[in-house]
């Protein structure tokens, strides 16, 4: 069946990685196509809302903010229950939306979100957290939608191995894409928004499987019918 919501990806990954510069990446980039909304999480500030709405990506009143005021991972894979009412805010006052981007507060690597909240989820790193992170595994790196390997322009300055970081992640993740960037040199983040554009065509379709509102496996991601490789 043809999806009757916006299709909502979630957006995880450590401190200044590249998350909210991601989100407003795929807005500059995907705005005039898709109308998208955004919810961003932050534990006791809007801090990251007020970023992207400087950005002027966006109308202001398709961000939110939700300060979740305690472990950031709670508010995006247990208790989801304050991201799910911004959504449903988002769709009520500014829909029908085709995209909503749900932005997880700072994490770590065992972060992962519920896919109550999200029916794809992207999970970012970059070079200069240390080029051994893919190896560490974790569910964000293993079981993420996408994982997106920011910051590729600073290799050599920070002492990361590329190559090992690809080797690595193909290791963890199998068949699942990886997307090697730099936002700094491509404001668009043009291979992740194809992406992403893939993925609301097969929402639209009714391809792509979702979660239903009672979904609760937290630990083992969802099987989508299509992944591609960008």
């Amino acid at each position: 069946m043809p999806a009757d919501r916006a299709l909502r990806i979630g957006i995880g990954g450590p401190v200044g990685s590249g998350k909210s510069s991601l989100v407003a990446a795929l807005c500059r980039s995907l705005g005039d196509e898709l109308r998208i909304g955004v919810v961003t999480n932050d534990i006791y500030t809007t801090e990251d809302a007020l970023f992207l709405r400087r950005t002027g990506v966006l109308p202001p009143d398709r961000i939110l903010a939700v300060e979740t005021g305690g472990c950031p991972h709670t508010a995006i894979r247990d208790d989801v229950s304050a991201n799910l009412e911004a959504v449903a805010e988002l769709e009520r006052g500014q829909g029908p939306l085709d995209l909503v981007l749900v932005e997880s507060g700072g994490d770590n690597l065992t972060a992962i979100f519920s896919p109550a909240l999200a029916d794809v989820q992207i999970f970012v790193i970059d070079v200069a957290g240390g080029d051994d992170i893919p190896r560490k595994g974790g569910p964000g790196i293993t079981r993420s939608d996408l994982l997106v390997v920011n910051k590729e322009d600073l290799a050599e300055l920070v002492g990361s191995d590329l190559d090992r970081m690809r080797s690595d992640a193909r290791d963890k993740r199998g068949a699942r894409p990886v997307q090697f960037l730099s936002l700094r040199l491509d404001a668009q983040a043009r291979p992740v928004a194809e992406w992403v554009r893939e993925q609301v065509a097969a929402h639209r379709a009714g391809e792509l499987v979702v979660a239903g509102p009672l979904a609760h496996d937290h630990d083992h991601g969802h099987i989508h019918h299509h992944r591609h490789d960008v």
